[in-house]
Formats: structure tokens, sequence, C-alpha cells
């Protein structure tokens, strides 16, 4: 059995890199002190906390296509914060910045403990930042298959 070391990095396609790379600097960069790769006007690029993130332009084709996490695709990606403070102060920067905010810090049933907010960049991809204390659902009998909350 092979046992996956997280991932290393996801890549997100946007309409405009410009238009994106300021949200994703504020967020990436400033706010979770991720390490800038790759800063160009064709991708820009962060890494940090075992964590990669990539935002690359839509092909000409595609760049009026809307984001829609119900498609065949991504849904929504979501970072693992360290405290609840840190989901707060997250959720402190998406109100200064003005950025949509889908759902304040709240709990939620996914896991004991689960606290989270849930926002969007420019196009409207959804991420999500979560807080679970300990192992979360990480801790539970890998036999075991848990059932997702109503």
């Amino acid at each position: 059995m092979i046992d996956p070391n997280g991932i290393a990095h996801i890549q997100l396609t946007v309409r405009d890199v410009a238009r994106s790379r300021p949200f994703y600097h504020r967020v990436l960069h400033e706010t979770f002190g991720m390490t800038i790769q790759y800063d160009n006007p064709e991708v820009f690029y962060c890494i940090g906390g075992r964590n990669g993130i990539v935002i690359r332009a839509a092909a000409p084709e595609h760049a009026d296509t809307s984001f829609d996490q119900l498609r065949i695709g991504l849904h929504h990606f979501c970072f693992r914060l360290r405290s609840r403070e840190d989901i707060d102060a997250l959720h402190a920067v998406l109100v200064d910045m003005g950025a949509k905010v889908v759902r304040a810090p709240e709990p939620g049933a996914w896991a004991p403990g689960y606290y989270s907010v849930l926002f969007e960049d420019p196009d409207g991809i959804r991420i999500e930042a979560v807080f679970i204390p300990g192992a979360g659902n990480l801790a539970v009998i890998k036999d075991k298959p848990l059932t997702p909350p109503v």
C-alpha cells in the first residue's frame, strides 16, 4: 500500500492572472506567509506549509467561462489552519480586502471541533480554511467508513 504524503500542489485556472494575483498574493503570501516561487504575467505560484498553489490563465477560448463548483472538476479546496484564532484572523483579512465571504467562521459537523470559513476568489472558486483540533477524522480507523453530515 502507498501512503501519500499530502498534496504537492493545486493548480487553478483563472480568467486573468493580473486580476487574480492581488487576491492570491494577499491570502497566500501576506497572510499565510507562503513563499513566492514564480510571479510573472502567466503564472503566480506560492509554496509553504507543505502546500503549493499555482494560478494560470485560462485558454483564450475559455476566458469567459464561469466557475461552477457542481461541474466535473474542482468543487473547492481547503487549507487546514492551526487554530480557531487563525480562522478568525483570516476572516478579518478577507473582510478587509473585500473578498466574497460565503460563510463566516462557524463550527461544522464534519469532524469534532471543526471550525471553518468559506470564501471565493475573484473568479468564484471556492476556498475553505478549517481548524480541527488533534487528528480529527484522520484518527478514525481506516476501515470504518464515515457518514458525512447532512
